[in-house]
């Protein structure tokens, strides 16, 4: 089964804290699709801890929704747990946290991927193979060619080859290969960065649930 992301971005009013003010602090703003259209696992592993098979640190993982969530968040929440019993995972983060990440980091004890490419015709076949500090496994070394005998991932540069008719390539990954330009989420972080301009950057939030 696959899993899908679910949510939207929501505002704290400036008013909010002013004795007068009698509304909720919080209010939904934007949905988050159609920004983002089809969220990738790295994606979410790295932000939300959710497909996170690697166990790399998430940003923002199993917080629950927010005390103050808005109301039309905790209905839709709500109403998506009575109909589907897969529903899982919700959370949120701030704009504040995700404009300080440094999206040419790579996550923690990650050393890169390895990605094979499918036969000809069909190139784009590919598979993928995280990569940490040790080979995963003999066949993989196998299947990278023999100039990768007896080096490790630390040893073994960075690069492109060719192993019988399957090309190989073997880089490093970062956060921005999971959310920068490219993968959709540079919508949603468009709409929270101008978002922001207006309620500061702890008062934008991306509140989320998956299924």
């Amino acid at each position: 089964m696959g899993t899908d992301i679910y949510g939207c971005i929501e505002v704290r009013d400036p008013n909010a804290d002013e004795d007068w003010y009698d509304w909720e602090p919080w209010r939904r703003c934007m949905d988050l699709h159609p920004l983002l259209e089809k969220g990738e696992y790295e994606a979410f592993a790295l932000l939300f801890g959710v497909r996170n098979y690697r166990r790399w640190e998430p940003l923002a993982g199993q917080r629950g929704l927010p005390v103050d969530v808005s109301a039309a968040m905790r209905a839709d929440f709500e109403e998506a747990e009575r109909v589907d019993a897969a529903t899982h995972g919700p959370t949120w983060v701030s704009w504040a946290e995700l404009a300080r990440l440094d999206l040419t980091a790579s996550p923690a004890g990650l050393r890169g991927v390895v990605v094979l490419s499918g036969p000809h015709p069909h190139p784009h076949l590919e598979s993928w193979f995280w990569v940490g500090e040790q080979w995963d496994s003999e066949e993989l070394v196998q299947r990278m060619g023999p100039h990768v005998a007896g080096r490790s991932p630390a040893e073994l540069p960075y690069g492109e080859w060719t192993v019988g008719t399957t090309p190989v390539t073997y880089r490093p990954f970062t956060i921005g290969d999971a959310i920068g330009p490219g993968t959709g989420w540079e919508h949603v972080f468009a709409v929270m960065a101008a978002l922001a301009a207006r309620f500061g950057d702890d008062g934008v939030r991306l509140v989320v649930y998956f299924d």
